[in-house]
């Protein structure tokens, strides 16, 4: 029985003669936005590792969403590729249950707007598969493992291959350990808002949030920033691999919390503020958990 067989994107558990159950995740639910969204985010990492391919990669699949008059249904395809266009082609991976303009095997093209998910096996650790870990996160804990079984997937939390820029709050975080590695501190100090990290820490004080203190505060947070680069050094973040989990505050300000694997084996759990300036995405200081 195929890898794919096991995996769908349905929330409620259907038995089909012949084929394992299969699990529906309702579009609405939040989860599930959030990993297409993910998915599509992370799709660069997908399409360069697809084009060139390392020896401890395999399994390569994509996920897309397939229309038939008023019915859809997400579909995992083996056998991707783009051509020169970036269109996608592939095999149908999995029986449908509600399209009948597609079947099993038979080769498509569709187009990449379409994408809802990607998975990548890496010495046998799922990569992507954002919907996998959507409908894994939605099951009581002490049914993951038999879930894992099931699919036969090894499920930690994953790689996240966000893109290095200041586009989304996990892009601003990456920049910013980017410029910590390269010890370029003009870099650094265009991935934070000390002005925004001013209010946000006098909101939580009983002082007045007038500009003058605010602009005040900010100085001495932006000072107290390079100083500390100055006096201790820059840490450095080469090699490090991070999975990370948003928690939208309001449109403007996120709190992310970053899983860190380090090169030496070490692990580290932060969790920090992030807000969407009118020049992007900007980092802002740790949570305060008290």
């Amino acid at each position: 029985m195929g890898l794919l067989s096991k995996i769908f994107g349905k929330k409620n558990v259907e038995e089909r003669q012949g084929e394992p159950d299969m699990m529906y995740v309702s579009n609405e639910d939040e989860r599930m936005n959030w990993a297409i969204e993910k998915a599509n985010l992370t799709l660069w990492y997908f399409e360069q590792s697809l084009e060139n391919p390392q020896s401890y990669q395999v399994y390569f699949s994509i996920k897309v969403k397939i229309i038939d008059g008023e019915n859809g249904e997400h579909i995992w395809l083996t056998e991707p590729h783009f051509d020169a266009e970036g269109n996608l082609y592939g095999t149908v991976g999995n029986e449908p249950v509600d399209v009948t303009t597609v079947k099993l095997n038979q080769k498509i093209g569709i187009d990449r707007n379409l994408i809802s998910d990607w998975m990548i096996l890496e010495n046998g650790r799922l990569i992507g598969g954002y919907t996998i870990r959507a409908i894994r996160d939605g099951i009581p804990n002490e049914e993951k493992s038999a879930f894992d079984s099931g699919i036969g997937l090894y499920i930690d939390e994953g790689v996240d291959h966000f893109k290095a820029d200041l586009d989304t709050p996990e892009g601003a975080i990456l920049s910013l350990e980017k410029a910590y590695s390269q010890k370029n501190l003009d870099a650094a100090i265009a991935c934070k808002d000390f002005k925004e990290e001013a209010k946000l820490m006098l909101s939580s004080t009983s002082m007045p949030q007038d500009e003058e203190i605010i602009q005040q505060m900010a100085e001495v947070l932006e000072l107290s920033f390079v100083n500390n680069l100055q006096e201790h050094g820059f840490p450095d973040f080469t090699g490090l691999q991070s999975a990370f989990h948003r928690e939208p505050i309001d449109n403007h300000h996120y709190i992310i919390t970053e899983i860190c694997w380090f090169p030496d084996g070490g692990k580290s759990i932060q969790r920090l503020n992030t807000f969407k300036s009118d020049s992007g995405w900007k980092v802002l200081g740790p949570v305060n958990e008290n």
